[in-house]
């Protein structure tokens, strides 16, 4: 029998993200992403309400599956916190978030993904499923411990919520690292399906950039020395390298959470779509078809 998670192509769904800002000057890209996808709007503390809303409008407006950052540390107050989402869900259509504490100069009063979750405002406005970040490489200053903790609570939270849950990655180049932290939080009772990051095609040198600033460099290093130095950085870096192992993960271990991919495209939203759909993760099927059998459902 074949995996659901797994479509004919034999390949992973992927989701993947833009700015709002991308989303407001350049909506025409979003014709590039296949209808029912989650793409997720990142929050770096840089772009007003007015635009992340009307950018979460445009993405549900195009037939995606609209997914915001909310950062909780951004939010001066609890009442700042529901406004946005109420203007997200009201004025977007939003359904979906991603959970995270994120960084803010002044924190607010919310200091984390699950002090946010247990407002129980993601609830009580509409919210069908949240998304919560996983670290396979770990998180900067936050112990293994801690990490567990808050995952666990998560999952206290979870079984109390109407929403569904799901663990989605900071992306990494070593798939065996992340192969033996799925093992990991399977033993510390995970039972929420988990979307691995993934860096989508681009050349070394942005992937430097980006790997510094995430705090994955040992996962590139790894990268480099496998691939040599100077072949790597020549070439630019093949997603391949992470992906393959982890479709063949659920083919030899189908008790495995993991559900699918989310795809950082730091080389353009274009080559991560060309590359996608290359592969066939990315399809376009005729009107009425579902792309991915069960991926809107997980």
């Amino acid at each position: 029998m074949t995996d659901h998670r797994l479509n004919d192509f034999g390949r992973l769904a992927a989701s993947t993200e833009m700015s709002p800002r991308q989303v407001v000057e350049k909506p025409e890209l979003l014709r590039l992403v296949p209808a029912g996808t989650r793409l997720y709007l990142t929050d770096l503390g840089n772009v007003g309400e007015d635009d992340i809303v009307r950018a979460a409008r445009t993405v549900t407006d195009a037939g995606l599956v609209a997914v915001p950052h909310m950062a909780a540390r951004r939010y001066p107050s609890l009442v700042a916190f529901e406004y946005r989402l109420t203007r997200l869900v009201a004025e977007a259509g939003v359904r979906e978030v991603l959970a995270i504490a994120g960084e803010a100069p002044t924190p607010g009063p919310l200091t984390s993904s699950v002090a946010m979750i247990e407002t129980g405002l993601f609830d009580r406005l509409g919210i069908t499923r949240i998304a919560v970040a996983g670290h396979p490489e770990g998180a900067p200053e936050i112990s293994r411990e801690t990490i567990r903790a808050f995952l666990m609570r998560k999952h206290e939270l979870a079984a109390q919520s109407d929403a569904e849950f799901h663990l989605v990655t900071q992306f990494g180049f070593d798939p065996q690292k992340v192969s033996l932290w799925l093992d990991e939080i399977a033993a510390w009772g995970n039972r929420f399906p988990v979307h691995i990051g993934v860096a989508g095609p681009a050349k070394m040198t942005t992937l430097l950039k980006y790997a510094a600033f995430a705090g994955v460099e040992n996962s590139l290093s790894f990268l480099k020395k496998r691939g040599g130095a100077v072949v790597s950085m020549l070439s630019g870096y093949d997603p391949e390298t992470m992906v393959g192992p982890l479709e063949l993960r659920i083919q030899t271990q189908p008790e495995t959470r993991l559900q699918q991919i989310h795809v950082f495209p730091f080389g353009g939203l274009t080559k991560t779509a060309d590359w996608l759909s290359a592969r066939g993760s990315w399809t376009f099927p005729a009107a009425g078809t579902a792309t991915y059998p069960a991926e809107v459902a997980q």
